[in-house]
């Protein structure tokens, strides 16, 4: 089988390299091997010249150098665009997923999954982001309607089905996980090791992590919008009932002073529902704008080794 190793590489110049030689030691030994390396626009070091000499010196590197920062599921798409493997595994550049781990998910993508996740016992980053992702995990199974013991991990490995799915997605904002949800429920999962990063600190910020559940929201599932329909419906009723109440409440005692903090109160309520709802389908209708506008995926300024692979069926 052939394969490709997809790395986004994000200031990952000191460890590109010798991850390139420990996936070839682990997986050229079984499989014919393709390292697809696609650079996302790499703001604080030499990455994109390391990477491309790694393709110059050895053919089975294709490298994808991004004219900017797109985000790491847009450089995935770029590196699923220009992969020709059976199968791919994406795996990141910092050398948290041991690349020793490849080829289990690759012998569980062989029994006829679509689809292998990685499973971490212990995961190796910082507190706030393990409580991140344990709630975007919980996000995706409410949004997608995942199970809830499927953890959607970078690490994984996709069927050339899967691939070929994939790509012929060219909205601006993808979702890997929440694509291929839509595509297939044939997934599997493999339980591996988390190491601690190998020289650095990660690119994940606060802001990127709300991006990417904004990405979840609004691009896979139109439960926000009926989450601010149910809860307006709610407030209405609460309103009428309270309405009711004082009415009544008025009759019995004619001589209470009128509320006036209530009715401040119920104005500052109201008023924010109805801006997080006008807010909502303001991000939705933007982010169509933004689509059909021609907003890019992403930009490839250089390519070593490489042409651009077409989807069958399109």
């Amino acid at each position: 089988m052939k394969l490709s190793v997809i790395i986004p590489v994000y200031n990952g110049a000191q460890t590109i390299g010798p991850l390139v030689e420990a996936v070839g030691r682990e997986v050229g030994p079984r499989h014919e091997l393709e390292l697809v390396l696609v650079n996302d626009g790499s703001p604080a070091d030499n990455t994109a010249e390391v990477c491309a000499a790694l393709a110059a010196r050895d053919p089975r590197v294709k490298f994808i150098d991004l004219s900017r920062n797109f985000g790491e599921h847009n450089a995935v798409m770029a590196g699923l665009n220009y992969c020709t493997g059976d199968a791919a595994v994406i795996i990141d550049d910092d050398f948290q997923n041991p690349p020793s781990e490849i080829l289990r998910l690759v012998d569980k993508l062989a029994e006829g999954h679509d689809v292998v996740y990685s499973r971490y016992e212990r995961k190796a980053h910082r507190g706030w982001r393990n409580l991140g992702s344990r709630f975007n995990n919980a996000v995706a199974t409410l949004m997608l309607h995942k199970p809830y013991d499927l953890y959607l991990s970078s690490f994984k490995a996709l069927s050339r089905f899967v691939i070929d799915e994939l790509i012929k997605y060219r909205g601006p904002y993808p979702y890997i996980d929440g694509l291929i949800w839509r595509i297939t429920r044939r997934c599997a999962v493999v339980t591996v090791r988390h190491d601690p990063r190998a020289v650095g600190k990660s690119g994940y910020t606060l802001r990127k992590l709300v991006s990417l559940w904004l990405n979840m929201f609004t691009n896979f599932s139109i439960l926000p919008l009926r989450a601010a329909v149910v809860l307006g419906l709610l407030l209405a009723a609460a309103g009428m009932v309270v309405a009711v109440l004082s009415f009544i409440e008025r009759l019995r005692h004619p001589d209470l002073p009128r509320g006036w903090a209530s009715l401040i109160i119920s104005l500052m309520l109201l008023s924010g529902v109805q801006l997080v709802a006008i807010g909502m389908v303001g991000e939705y209708l933007g982010r169509l704008f933004l689509k059909d506008a021609g907003n890019p995926q992403f930009v490839v300024r250089q390519i070593v080794n490489g042409a651009k692979r077409e989807p069958e069926g399109r």
